[in-house]
């Protein structure tokens, strides 16, 4: 059998039938470029057509958002729900609200969702949704009136054993509140397992939160462990200034790490002295500015408006802002500068170009599907604790999501030397395990 023919095919397909959609087809190129060898040595897959059917989406949803801004006047936006795989469990995935959502984006964003929600062990499936709204510069008012039109259409395919939601970029606590009041309102019952990132006081998990920044730094961490390292006294730089980078500056320090370089959309930060967490959470937090506030409230560090984070020197980085951020010309800059490791916080932030840079370099290099498992994991957790009515503290669920953390890290090095390929390729390893579990479930369950 010809695998890669068989490959190839199936890619020049799904290009074929989804036009345009360049960010989906970059994430299924890698998923398929990897498991080459676990279609050779599992011919039944072939004859099942588990790519083909693992390409193509359960459900795709796209429907109108009508509502009413502070002025009176009608907007209309666009929503999605991609219901990519149940194989293992309900639809499970993050809303994203934010101008750049298209069905494109949100389909890269499900395809990757199945495989790493598999690593993570738990029975969910995966899935994606958002809009093209931004939350940003909108009252209250308008964001919740957005976030029940959203709702009220999306309501009817949402369950907590169907499909279960939780919040990405632009949908924090309090989006999550106001899509759950509507959820509730309509169906009439308090199904506190329907989404997910909620607030502890209603319903919520401790660590979630912190759970997807947490996460990548204990893989870096896992990583670095592997040949002798640890992140004690390393010059760490963190992409971003969202919830996930923000709470990997924060592990990253526990763990005796210095954080020097971080970033918004406008440019990037460095602090020599190691980034003041405090200062950097009111800034992004509170005031919700723009991180140029941070250098005026401490002259010692220095904002750039200009250039890369990534041309900082260091030694572990972590990419946690949005997709293919961090491109060939930045890589080749982070090997120069003697970087160890990158673990991608973010969904896809490494070009693939990027990518092949660390993997020639052997720098350790830990995909998101792998890296930043950590927030669904802990979503996961958040239903079983909703399922029984309970609550856990804070440090019965860390230690949980840093055991899940390690067990993802293991599975990754085993699977890559099974089917023949360095431990340390965690590309290979990661997506040949994500794409196995799902495989044998889909088999098992017949062609449905």
């Amino acid at each position: 059998m010809d695998v890669s023919a068989h490959i190839e095919a199936v890619y020049e397909e799904l290009c074929r039938r989804d036009p345009g959609e360049t960010s989906f087809h970059q994430a299924a190129r890698e998923v398929l470029h990897a498991i080459g060898p676990a279609l050779q040595a599992h011919p039944e897959y072939v004859d099942a057509r588990i790519v083909e059917r693992l390409c193509e989406p359960e459900r795709q949803l796209l429907f109108r958002v009508p509502w009413v801004d502070d002025l009176g006047r009608v907007r209309v936006n666009r929503g999605f729900r991609v219901e990519f795989s149940s194989a293992l469990g309900p639809y499970k995935g993050g809303l994203r609200f934010h101008p750049s959502v298209t069905l494109g984006i949100v389909k890269f964003l499900g395809f990757e969702q199945i495989f790493k929600n598999a690593l993570t062990g738990m029975a969910i499936g995966g899935g994606k949704g958002g809009a093209d709204f931004d939350p940003k510069g909108r009252s209250d008012s308008e964001v919740m009136r957005f976030c029940q039109a959203f709702m009220t259409e999306l309501y009817r395919h949402l369950g907590e054993h169907t499909d279960v939601p939780a919040g990405d970029i632009g949908v924090g606590a309090r989006e999550i509140g106001y899509l759950f009041g509507q959820y509730k309102r309509i169906t009439n019952r308090y199904e506190a397992g329907v989404l997910t990132g909620k607030p502890v006081a209603w319903g919520g998990s401790h660590a979630r939160t912190e759970a997807t920044g947490y996460g990548a730094v204990y893989f870096a961490q896992e990583m670095l462990a592997t040949r002798g390292h640890g992140l004690d006294g390393r010059r760490v730089v963190v992409s971003g200034s969202g919830n996930v980078a923000v709470h990997a500056v924060e592990k990253v320090h526990t763990l005796g790490g210095r954080v020097v370089a971080c970033s918004d959309s406008s440019g990037y930060l460095v602090d020599e002295d190691g980034i003041d967490l405090d200062l950097l959470k009111d800034v992004k937090e509170v005031r919700r500015a723009r991180i140029s506030a941070y250098a005026e409230a401490k002259p010692a560090a220095r904002f750039s408006a200009r250039g890369s984070v990534f041309d900082v020197p260091c030694e572990v980085v972590l990419p946690c802002a949005t997709q293919n951020e961090l491109n060939q010309q930045d890589a080749v800059a982070l090997v120069k500068n003697g970087v160890l490791a990158v673990a991608e916080g973010a969904n896809m932030p490494c070009t693939p170009e990027a990518v092949e840079v660390f993997r020639g370099a052997r720098t350790l290099f830990g995909p998101g599907k792998a890296a930043n498992a950590g927030g669904v994991a802990t979503s996961a957790l958040e239903m079983q604790q909703n399922a029984s009515r309970d609550s856990w503290t804070f440090e019965r669920t860390e230690n949980r999501l840093a055991a899940i953390m390690r067990e993802v890290h293991t599975q990754c090095r085993v699977t890559a030397e099974t089917y023949g390929g360095d431990a340390d390729d965690y590309v290979l390893g990661a997506n040949i395990a994500g794409f196995l579990r799902v495989a044998d479930a889909m088999t098992a369950q017949g062609v449905v």
